[in-house]
């Protein structure tokens, strides 16, 4: 790397990543530590060595250029398809639902890398085409693209990240040139079938969804820990309890405290303040990556920062609606903060990725 490339290298965006998850595993800490469990053993310690593997994997992705992550494209997506696969033969059953293989302790969750497997792909397929992507035909090979995954990812079944393919193949179309009307016609089809799409769906992913309606329909079942979530949100005020000092969280009144609904231990904790500060920091990195997208000419660099910029804004959209109650439960980690060392390399990953198209938007 030259020292050109240094000069351009994204610092804030780098420190935007570690203040985030420094936030995570002090959230983290405190949502686990009435379990007692050693440190050695401990969630906070599992996720540190998280972050040290995303770490060298961050370093490793910006030392190569991403037009060579570019073409290997279809290898990369290739092989999260056959591991989307796999998973649901071999894979470990949690809470009902197949999405995990089980390594030496460690959960590895697949579909959270299907995301970036998707936007490479995309990328590859919408740049080759260039200016042609205004013609419908060539809008059949990216929707067979997003498809394969977004099938398997609905059998493990995890409606949530299925989802959120959809928005990141729609904002690299437009993007890329695809028209409007082809798109809008696309989305109209998919809200077309969405009484058929209800009968596919497992009974408590429609309890979750009428939870949301009202969620005292059910307050001790499926309604039980966004109620709570609310509480704990609300009793944080301007400033917070302060850390350790939760009590939703530390007597232990909310489910899934460390994974999805972590941001509800941080607003009861740090309040509003705290809270905003961490949406502040999301905003910051979505803004620069969709800034590097403006400022690259390459359409391969473009796109990738798009859809990554479209895939971490979302996450953190959907998580926060959801334990605020203005979205139904869907299974989204907050990235960076949830405890998960799939969600967490991934999203390290995708940043990587962002500073190597910004590193090296102008040698295309």
């Amino acid at each position: 790397m030259t020292g050109k490339k240094y000069k351009d290298f994204d610092k804030l965006l780098i420190i935007a990543m570690f203040l985030i998850f420094a936030i995570g595993v002090t959230a983290i800490y405190s949502a686990t530590k009435s379990r007692g469990l050693p440190v050695a053993e401990s969630f906070f310690f599992r996720q540190l060595n998280w972050m040290g593997i995303g770490i060298a994997l961050l370093a490793l992705v910006i030392s190569i250029s991403y037009q060579r992550f570019i073409d290997v494209a279809y290898v990369i997506y290739g092989i999260n398809v056959i591991l989307l696969v796999l998973v649901l033969v071999l894979g470990h059953v949690r809470l009902g639902a197949q999405r995990w293989f089980s390594i030496g302790g460690f959960a590895f969750q697949p579909s959270e890398f299907i995301k970036l497997g998707l936007i490479l792909a995309l990328s590859n397929y919408a740049a080759a085409k260039k200016d042609a992507m205004a013609e419908f035909k060539n809008l059949i090979i990216p929707s067979i693209l997003l498809a394969i995954p977004f099938i398997l990812v609905l059998l493990q079944p995890d409606l949530g990240t299925a989802l959120m393919l959809v928005p990141i193949f729609l904002s690299i179309m437009v993007v890329s040139g695809a028209r409007l009307k082809y798109l809008g016609g696309m989305i109209l089809l998919g809200l077309a079938g969405l009484p058929v799409f209800w009968h596919f769906l497992r009974d408590y992913q429609r309890q979750r969804l009428l939870v949301f309606i009202d969620p005292n329909i059910d307050p001790l079942g499926a309604g039980y820990t966004i109620i709570q979530s609310k509480i704990a949100v609300g009793s944080g005020g301007l400033f917070g309890k302060g850390w350790l000092n939760g009590t939703q969280n530390q007597l232990n009144f909310l489910p899934e405290r460390h994974t999805d609904f972590i941001f509800s231990v941080i607003g009861e904790e740090w309040g509003f303040l705290g809270a905003a500060a961490l949406v502040l920091l999301y905003f910051f990195i979505v803004k620069r990556a969709f800034n590097i997208a403006a400022l690259t000419s390459d359409v391969y660099g473009k796109t990738i920062a798009t859809g990554i910029g479209v895939m971490v804004g979302l996450q953190v959209v959907i998580n926060i609606a959801m334990t605020i109650g203005l979205m139904p439960v869907v299974g989204i980690p907050l990235p960076l903060v949830s405890y998960g060392g799939s969600s967490l390399i991934a999203t390290v990953v995708a940043i990587g990725l962002l500073i190597n198209v910004g590193i090296r938007r102008s040698t295309f």
